[in-house]
C-alpha cells in the first residue's frame, strides 16, 4: 500500500498537456527536498490530499490527477518528477509512516497499486513491505 507515494512526488504537481503528453514541467524546479524538510509545508499538501484542508494550486492538480498517475504508473511523468517522486517515497516509508498509511488508506485502499509496483519500489532501494 505504500506505493501511493510513488506518485506523491505530483504533490511538486503537474498539470496535463494532453492525453498522450507528459505531464507539464511547470513545476519541475520546486524543491522537492525543501517540501520534505518544511513540515508545515507537507502537512498542507497533505491535507489538501486527505480533503481536510485547502489546497494550493499545485494541490490541486495533484489531487486532479492523483488516480491516472497511479493507474498507469505516472507514465506522463518527466524523469525529473519520476526522481521526485522516489525521493518522496523514501521520505514517507523511513520517516513518516503516520501520514503515509493515511494517504495509502484513501489512494490504495485495495493495496492494488502496492503490488503492482512494489518491484519496482524495490529495485529504487525502497522497501515496501515493512
Amino acid at each position: 500500500m505504500r506505493t501511493f507515494g510513488y506518485i506523491l512526488l505530483l504533490c511538486c504537481v503537474y498539470a496535463v498537456t494532453g492525453e498522450d503528453e507528459k505531464y507539464t514541467d511547470k513545476f519541475d524546479n520546486i524543491d522537492v527536498k525543501e517540501i520534505l524538510e518544511n513540515s508545515r509545508l507537507l502537512l498542507a499538501y497533505i491535507n489538501c490530499l486527505l480533503e481536510t484542508g485547502k489546497c494550493s494550486p499545485e494541490g490541486t492538480e495533484l489531487k486532479k490527477h492523483m488516480a491516472e498517475a497511479l493507474s498507469n504508473g505516472c507514465k506522463k511523468c518527466t524523469e525529473k518528477q519520476l526522481d521526485g517522486v522516489k525521493l518522496v517515497v523514501k521520505h514517507f516509508v523511513n520517516h513518516d509512516k503516520e501520514n503515509w498509511e493515511k494517504l495509502v488508506a484513501k489512494y490504495d485502499p485495495t493495496g492494488e497499486y502496492t503490488k503492482k509496483y512494489e518491484k519496482e519500489a524495490k529495485e529504487s532501494g525502497i522497501n515496501l513491505s515493512e
